[in-house]
């Protein structure tokens, strides 16, 4: 259903994205934001499913900065290089490029953003600081801590598994206490990465819900 297209961001980089349009008219606009392993199949899949429920969906290639086409599985050693891709990005030229694929996106009308892993983490960063976002679902995002000083603007929802092992639940309790307009769910059984069908913990109970609360979530705040 997608394709790969370019975008520009406001400083003038240039960088590919992963754009998939619904069949009629769109009920508005979705950047689908990364795992630490690069615009993917799995990545790219979720973007063409979202275009499949009537949204426009754009996928930024944030590693483009880095290195351009970078993306790989989920193997012990693709952790580890991917690791080393995400410590060479800089947040504020993230944002630029989110910002342009929120852009993109706003063909559609009101736009959403919803990330996973690293891009949970972005995606709530995101709601706090891009006007261009009207609302955000943010998945097993590790690093939202760091940023509960930020104020966050668009409407924003949090998901996280109870047997997470890289995000402690007192972490997650900290959020729901700085943040208490934040809608934050816990799921129980479920691992990092419960919502991806490619990885060991998927967890397709807790991926089916967290996507019904993400898309009665954008269907309001996004019309």
């Amino acid at each position: 259903m997608g394709e790969w297209i370019r975008l520009k961001a406001a400083d003038g980089f240039e960088f590919d994205a992963w754009k998939a349009v619904p069949t009629g008219k769109a009920k508005g606009g979705v950047v689908v934001v990364q795992e630490i392993f690069g615009v993917n199949a799995h990545i790219r899949a979720v973007t063409d499913a979202f275009a499949g429920a009537g949204y426009l969906a754009v996928a930024p290639a944030i590693y483009d900065r880095v290195e351009p086409k970078l993306e790989c599985g989920y193997t012990p050693e693709d952790i580890a290089k991917a690791r080393d891709w995400r410590a060479g990005c800089n947040l504020d030229n993230v944002m630029l490029d989110i910002d342009a694929a929120a852009k993109e996106a706003s063909a559609g009308g009101k736009v959403g953003i919803v990330g996973y892993c690293w891009g949970g983490s972005l995606s709530f960063v995101a709601a706090c600081r891009l006007p261009s976002i009207s609302a955000a679902s943010g998945y097993y995002g590790g690093q939202i801590v760091p940023h509960l000083d930020e104020t966050v603007v668009a409407p924003t929802m949090l998901h996280f598994g109870a047997l997470d092992k890289g995000i402690p639940l007192t972490d997650v309790e900290t959020i729901r206490s700085r943040k208490p307009d934040v809608q934050v769910f816990v799921y129980e059984g479920a691992g990092h990465g419960f919502n991806c069908d490619h990885r060991a913990d998927y967890n397709a109970a807790c991926a089916a819900t967290a996507l019904e609360r993400t898309m009665a979530h954008f269907a309001k705040h996004l019309g």
